[in-house]
C-alpha cells in the first residue's frame, strides 16, 4: 500500500520557531528548497585545539612524525566542508564557489584557532559545511599530534557569523 505523503507543516520548538527538518507527524524530512531563489550566502565557524604548549610548540616547529599538521588540516577541512551532504544526513549537496580553512597559532589558549569561511550561491546556505570544516580539521589536528599528547581537548566549535537568503545577517 502507497504511502500518503506527509504534510509539509513543520514542527515548532517550544520557543515557537520552526524546526524544517521535522515534518508534522515528527518524521526527519529534507526541506524543499526548490521555490526559494538563489542568492549569494556566507558562513564563518570557528573552533579550538587545546593542547600543552610543547605540543603547540612542536606542530610550529614542523617536527610532528606525521608532518604538516596546519597544512594537513586545512585541507582536510576543505575536503570536509564539500563533504558534508554525505556526512549530514538532510543536508542538501551544494556547488560550494569558495572554501577557506585559516588556522592559527594562539599561545593564550595554548593552542590552535581554527576558522573557516564558506561561500556559495544558491537556494540554501552554508551553516553545515563551514562548522563541518572546522570539525574536521580540528579533528585532523588531534589525529597527528595524540601521540604526543592524548589530553588535547577540542572546544567551542560555533557559528560566528552568517549572510544572505531570507533571514539575513547573523553574526554571534
Amino acid at each position: 500500500m502507497a504511502r500518503k505523503p506527509s504534510k509539509t507543516i513543520p514542527a515548532r520548538s517550544k520557543a515557537g520557531a520552526a524546526l524544517t527538518h521535522i515534518g508534522a507527524s515528527g518524521e526527519a524530512r529534507m526541506v524543499d528548497v526548490s521555490d526559494k531563489p538563489a542568492t549569494e550566502r556566507l558562513a564563518v565557524a570557528e573552533g579550538r585545539v587545546i593542547m600543552t604548549e610543547a605540543t603547540l610548540e612542536l606542530i610550529l616547529s614542523g617536527n610532528a612524525k606525521k608532518g604538516d599538521v596546519l597544512g594537513t588540516a586545512r585541507i582536510a577541512g576543505i575536503m570536509a566542508a564539500k563533504r558534508t551532504s554525505e556526512l549530514i544526513p538532510l543536508c542538501h549537496p551544494l556547488a560550494l564557489s569558495k572554501v577557506t580553512v585559516d588556522i592559527g597559532p594562539d599561545a593564550k589558549l595554548p593552542g590552535c584557532l581554527v576558522r573557516a569561511s564558506v561561500k556559495v550561491t544558491g537556494p540554501t546556505g552554508v551553516e553545515m559545511e563551514a562548522l563541518t570544516a572546522v570539525s574536521v580539521a580540528c579533528l585532523t589536528i588531534y589525529d597527528m599530534i595524540k601521540a604526543v599528547e592524548r589530553g588535547v581537548r577540542i572546544e567551542g566549535i560555533h557559528l560566528v557569523e552568517k549572510l544572505g537568503g531570507k533571514s539575513g545577517h547573523y553574526r554571534a
